[in-house]
């Protein structure tokens, strides 16, 4: 047994167990695949145990694998701990879930003007749903969206900070007759089926706030559709079945759709910056002071008089209120 273990063998390993496949984990850690592979195979003589089982379809993890599992996960935890309190962070990975929403990429760029020497890097996971199990595996540092609408065993394992009650809108195609009308009315949308991502399992929580507004208003949903990846495909796809989207008043326009803000009331999308718990990071500091900075200046967590917000939702708002 090695007096001291390389973090570097030790990052490896914990890459290739989270991925169970070498050239994801080589992406992950832009590296190249052989060097990936030296790395593990050199933690392998070093500790004198076989890690993974390779075969040409999948990698699995042995039993001494998975005993070293949980010490990797602290081991490297604390030295990024160490580093960071010292100024030395790794990048922090911040998920925006989608490169059109404005909210958390405006409270990106503010949190590197304060922090300057930290590297913030942005991802795009989607939703809060995907992204959540990510915040988890240590994959990604924090991410943006509905807190209350992830699943309590994922919110456990989370923390959060209100940022901002967005107002909802509706994207409608050009020729639509509510494309006339400069604000929609909740109620002009009885009859209407929604796309509101539904099917999709990395935006469950937007889905859930969709059905919770709709519910007795004779607005559908619409059905599951292919999972679009990209603009251009989420795009073709709407283009081709002309259903009106749930959006936010902030969200970019699509070609030959009009966006127009929901009244009477306004929904409000609650959106917070979340992040795993225990997280210790320059660039997460830097973060929560831009969220807190903007959201005071720009009243993002004012509320309308003539608002619609689930409960459950208000009560996750206002813990930090």
């Amino acid at each position: 047994m090695p007096a001291a273990i390389e973090p570097r063998l030790l990052r490896a390993f914990l890459a290739v167990a989270e991925e169970l496949h070498f050239t994801r984990a080589a992406a992950r850690l832009y590296v190249a695949q052989q060097a990936l592979s030296r790395d593990v195979r050199r933690l392998e003589r070093e500790l004198g145990a076989e890690l993974f089982v390779r075969t040409t379809r999948q990698v699995t993890l042995t039993a001494d694998g998975e005993r070293l599992l949980p010490h990797a996960r602290r081991v490297l935890a604390a030295q990024d701990d160490l580093l960071a309190a010292f100024g030395q962070a790794r990048p922090l990975l911040v998920d925006l879930n989608s490169a059109g929403l404005v909210t958390g990429r405006r409270v990106l760029h503010r949190a590197r003007e304060l922090a300057p020497d930290c590297e913030l890097m942005a991802r795009y996971e989607s939703g809060l749903t995907g992204a959540a199990a990510e915040l988890l595996a240590g994959r990604l540092d924090a991410s943006f969206g509905r807190f209350a609408g992830l699943d309590p065993a994922l919110r456990s394992g989370l923390e959060q900070q209100p940022v901002r009650h967005e107002p909802m809108a509706v994207l409608v195609p050009e020729d639509h007759p509510l494309a006339e009308r400069p604000a929609v009315p909740l109620a002009a949308l009885a009859g209407e089926a929604v796309y509101a991502g539904a099917g999709n399992p990395r935006t469950r929580e937007w889905t859930d706030l969709a059905l919770r507004l709709f519910e007795g208003r004779g607005i559908g949903l619409a059905p599951p559709l292919p999972l679009a990846v990209g603009d251009e495909e989420f795009e073709r796809i709407m283009a081709k079945t002309r259903n009106p989207i749930l959006a936010v008043v902030d969200f970019p326009t699509l070609p030959g759709m009009v966006l127009r803000p929901l009244v009477d009331p306004v929904p409000l999308s609650p959106v917070s910056l979340v992040w795993r718990k225990g997280l210790v990071h320059p660039g997460l500091d830097a973060l929560r002071r831009a969220a807190a900075e903007i959201a005071k200046v720009a009243g993002w967590l004012r509320q309308p008089a003539d608002r619609w917000i689930p409960a459950i939702d208000d009560d996750v708002m206002n813990l930090h209120n």
